[in-house]
């Protein structure tokens, strides 16, 4: 038998995935033109950022209106879901309805997140100590939706622990949901240490549905090697693909060298423009503010330069005082001497 290449297609369900290598559900990141930059640099499927079930259920104007948002071309480019969270089963199914209504082709379930805050309100990784409920909610949201539904699992609670995360997926995987998204990290470490893989392989050969891996994925070598080695069925790029959506070329269209620093600028540019769409101007230049030291590290600059740079891009308050500051004669000026 040969081994499936990571530009292969897979089948989620009824929908068909064009590769194995996904961007993954990225906490207050993973809005519609985060997904579809990941989409337009190859990613075969891209999954949301968290959104509330209860949120949804009592019509918060900003998660229905923002958070929900789909771009057409999303859709045209490969599936798009949409992960909640939540730990109250009959709010998940209404949730759940509301996603399959905006447009979503997949749901995922964050049974993952260890951030107190979720956890503490009994969603997120919490649910890994309440198997019965987990399970309660990945129905809730099958029936409501009618969707493939994924679930986001880490391996366990605490340090050490190897079996929760195990045992609910194979639990989850009965209960009728479409994969397991992995990150074989315990919640309590959140995303230090080395990740178990060969934890991940035995999850992906003893599980009757699709396993995706997540955790760690930084680098096309490294993902490529572990890929291979795991036997999982894909991938997801997280933090890695975070001003870096040329590692989707990397893996699945055989680029190899690094973008120049015009490319950079030019990316930086569209995700600009996307985030005044989204947000408007007044907006998005606050919101970007977290986005540009993603970027500005593959400009090629000094030490100094570099931190000049995003001191300033961080206390500027407009979009187009920032364009300034990124202009690409003014800033790529002295690399070019």
């Amino acid at each position: 038998m040969i081994a499936p290449d990571l530009t292969d297609a897979w089948s989620l369900g009824p929908l068909r995935v064009r590769n194995r290598v996904l961007l993954a559900p990225l906490a207050g990141i993973g809005n519609w033109f985060v997904r579809l930059q990941a989409l337009r640099h190859g990613a075969g499927m891209a999954v949301s950022e968290m959104v509330s079930s209860h949120a949804i259920y009592h019509r918060n104007a900003r998660t229905c209106n923002e958070m929900l948002r789909i771009h057409p071309r999303e859709q045209t480019l490969g599936p798009v879901s949409i992960q909640l969270f939540g730990q109250d089963p009959l709010v998940m199914r209404s949730a759940a309805a509301s996603v399959a209504e905006a447009g979503a082709d997949a749901i995922d379930l964050n049974m993952g997140c260890p951030v107190p805050k979720v956890c503490k309100t009994g969603a997120g990784a919490s649910l890994l100590s309440d198997p019965d409920l987990a399970v309660a909610l990945a129905r809730a949201a099958i029936e409501g939706s009618g969707l493939p539904v994924t679930v986001k699992l880490r391996s366990g609670l605490r340090a050490g622990d190897t079996t929760s995360g195990y045992e609910l997926a194979h639990r989850l995987a009965q209960a009728g949901v479409a994969a397991i998204a992995f990150h074989p990290r315990s919640a309590a470490i959140h995303h230090k240490g080395t990740p178990d893989y060969d934890l991940a392989a035995r999850l992906a050969s003893s599980l009757p549905v699709p396993v995706i891996l997540s955790g760690g994925l930084r680098d096309a070598e490294h993902v490529q090697r572990v890929f291979n080695e795991t036997g999982v069925t894909a991938v997801m790029l997280a933090r890695g693909s975070l001003g870096n959506p040329w590692l989707f070329e990397r893996l699945l269209a055989g680029r190899l060298s690094d973008p120049s620093p015009e490319e950079v600028l030019a990316e930086l540019d569209w995700v600009m423009d996307q985030a005044a769409l989204h947000l408007g101007p007044e907006r998005a230049a606050r919101y970007l503010r977290k986005f540009y030291p993603w970027y500005l590290v593959h400009l090629g600059l000094t030490r100094e330069t570099l931190h000049e740079l995003q001191d300033s891009l961080h206390h500027v308050e407009t979009l187009a005082g920032a364009r300034q500051l990124l202009d690409p004669e003014r800033l790529l000026a002295p690399l070019a001497a």
